[in-house]
């Protein structure tokens, strides 16, 4: 789906003399927003935006959200290792 949204041209041009190409920066503010809100999924995030997992790590990190891991994952992880000898 396309569809248009209306900023400021000075907006625009700081944005583009910045090296950005808004309407990247558009659709990574709207699925990032989505994803706060529990709206779509992390795999739905990376799937908008073209990432692969290693990537989406990245840029996931990079605006301050970083995935949940407990203590229960920590030994899952352990023993699933343990398993296959590592």
């Amino acid at each position: 789906m396309q569809f248009t949204v209306d900023i400021p041209d000075d907006l625009a041009r700081r944005v583009i003399a910045a090296g950005g190409d808004v309407s990247r920066q558009a659709l990574e503010a709207l699925a990032l927003e989505e994803l706060r809100a529990g709206r779509i999924t992390e795999p739905e995030l990376a799937q908008a935006l073209g990432l692969g997992r290693l990537q989406l790590d990245g840029f996931l990190k990079s605006h301050g959200i970083y995935q949940e891991y407990t203590v229960q994952d920590f030994e899952a992880e352990r023993a699933a290792l343990k398993e296959i000898g590592l």
